[in-house]
């Protein structure tokens, strides 16, 4: 305890210090993840975001601006091709002049899909959602930073640890929060949930589209309205990305409620506390509207 005690000490003295002027041009596809390399990067220099506002990286379009941006990186921050389809192109193109960080590649999932798994066509890559898979993601910001920026090797460290403390902080929230609610089956979107569920023992019974670009067809709808009523779900969570109408037509003709799950932060400033709010905001939606009537 002495000896972390003290390695803290002497890494926020170094920290302390100005940064080098110097530093490598970063570029993040997704605001959550952004937020996550914003924090480690505190201090010494701003990286770029790609996915602003509401917009969803499954159907996003790189913008010149976007395309200037990558140009000039070194270190781009990215899920992966499944997740941000819009950008395998591109940073093939890259390949040789930037580092690229495919965060998916460097975490193990461990996780079925959510609902029924059959069903999906691809994993669920939302990493991010498991405070423990973003701690895992900061590790890797931080030893991608140190590597391409030596000399604020004890900036990013120490960042590292605080943004560290700080998802540990959160998920002792969350869990304090979503701890009675393990049983309470309810139904998402879009397969995005897996590792939000997994970390938390949360029942995840169905999901409306697994592909969030193509609707559901009355045969699924007409399955999933089946399912409400025989396992009693509670809550059908639609997403500020989508259309509403679809939770809302699921919904008719029954007591199931209706609440909000937001995995990108779409309406939340971008930057080193947007995971945060984003994540205690998730977890007073699912304790809302999961919770005793």
């Amino acid at each position: 305890m002495f000896e972390r005690v003290t390695l803290l000490i002497v890494i926020a003295l170094f920290a302390a210090l100005p940064a080098s002027a110097e530093t490598p041009r970063v570029a993040v596809s997704i605001k959550p993840v952004h937020s996550l390399i914003a924090g480690v990067m505190e201090g010494v220099g701003v990286p770029y975001l790609i996915v602003k506002g509401g917009d969803s990286p499954h159907t996003y379009a790189l913008k010149p601006s976007d395309s200037r941006q990558l140009g000039q990186a070194q270190l781009v921050f990215w899920i992966g091709p499944a997740m941000e389809a819009f950008l395998t192109k591109p940073l093939q193109a890259l390949a040789e002049n930037a580092r690229i960080i495919e965060l998916a590649a460097d975490i193990p999932i461990n996780v079925t899909a959510s609902g029924h798994e059959h069903e999906a066509e691809e994993p669920d890559l939302h990493l991010w959602l498991d405070p423990g898979k973003a701690r895992a993601m900061v590790a890797v910001a931080v030893a991608a930073l140190s590597a391409a920026d030596p000399p604020n090797i004890f900036h990013y460290r120490a960042n590292g640890l605080r943004v560290s403390q700080r998802l540990d902080n959160l998920d002792a929230e969350m869990r304090l929060k979503l701890d009675k609610l393990t049983n309470i089956p309810f139904i998402v979107f879009h397969n995005a949930y897996s590792h939000l569920a997994a970390a938390y023992e949360l029942n995840v019974a169905g999901v409306v589209a697994f592909n969030p670009e193509v609707n559901p067809g009355p045969r699924k709808l007409a399955e999933l309205r089946h399912r409400i009523s025989r396992l009693g779900v509670r809550c059908i969570f639609r997403e500020p990305q989508f259309d509403s109408r679809l939770t809302a037509t699921l919904a008719e003709g029954s007591a199931v409620r209706i609440g909000v799950l937001d995995p990108l932060g779409s309406d939340m400033e971008a930057g080193p506390d947007l995971y945060f709010k984003m994540m205690s905001a998730n977890a007073e939606s699912l304790s809302e509207c999961l919770g005793p009537p």
